[in-house]
């Protein structure tokens, strides 16, 4: 189920998702930021047929974000940008687990341009920051005009309970630390949408890492396990974890902060 809307000049398209928090995607001053995921294109496509855009710009190659662009590239013939440590991924078709392409399809495969420092719409500049953490290609575009920022997937919710294995908790940290040095109040999330207020929101979210970081290697210090750590602080299992054989867990926050602490240490 496809909900388009218009939130301070940008277009939000809102895909339901059972059990796990919602996808969007946007369009603004002609472009495309991400595509939504290949499950949905029956009902994206309608929308992409009538929208008026002729860039895409995608936040990372994660098959929720690019799913649709595929079609976008064989049908619409528009260029689709994406950072350069995301193109290979992006030519190989659904190199994901089962259980992801079972929620978000098999994203075939397509071959995106690398963005640069920056990426046009049809009438503004927009910087492009390097956002790792989430994903290693992961990008935020800012409007330093009128401090309109895409997050991707920076943001996604106040409290982190559940990562995955790949990601790192320190360097999403940065990737926060990096955006806050910039103005921008308006965010558009393509998981928890607009938000109104999003550089103070940003800053919550680094305070409860820092906290949560704190937590963690405090109780570290004091000789407990990976998995007492874990049972301590997240109490409650998600089913995400379940469904994904482990590939999305709590304990993984709590691997990804000790690590980064282990290593900083050997150093």
């Amino acid at each position: 189920m496809l909900e388009v809307y218009e939130k301070d000049n940008v277009t939000c398209v809102e895909m339901e998702v059972p059990n796990i928090p919602n996808l969007f995607f946007f369009v603004t001053d002609g472009m495309l930021v991400d595509t939504g995921a290949q499950t949905y294109e029956t009902g994206i496509i309608p929308f992409l047929k009538e929208a008026s855009f002729d860039v895409v710009a995608l936040t990372h190659s994660h098959e929720d974000h690019s799913g649709t662009a595929p079609w976008i590239q064989n049908n619409l013939d528009i260029p689709i940008y994406i950072s350069p440590l995301g193109i290979d991924i992006c030519t190989q078709p659904a190199p994901y687990p089962k259980y992801r392409q079972e929620i978000w399809g098999k994203r075939r495969e397509f071959k995106p341009l690398p963005i640069l420092d920056t990426i046009h719409s049809r009438k503004k500049e927009w910087k492009v920051l390097h956002t790792p953490g989430h994903a290693d290609d992961h990008i935020a575009l800012l409007d330093e005009e009128t401090g309109t920022l895409f997050s991707g997937d920076l943001y996604v919710s106040p409290k982190t309970k559940v990562i995955m294995s790949s990601e790192s908790i320190p360097e999403i940290m940065d990737s926060i630390r990096l955006v806050l040095t910039h103005d921008f109040g308006t965010m558009f999330c393509c998981h928890a949408g607009y938000i109104q207020d999003g550089k103070r929101k940003m800053q919550q979210k680094l305070e409860y890492l820092e906290n949560l970081c704190g937590e963690v290697k405090n109780l570290d210090e004091k000789g407990f396990s990976l998995e007492e750590i874990d049972q301590k602080i997240f109490r409650k299992k998600y089913p995400i974890t379940f469904v994904s054989e482990g590939e999305w867990d709590s304990l993984h926050l709590i691997t990804s902060i000790i690590g980064a602490d282990k290593n900083t240490s050997s150093e």
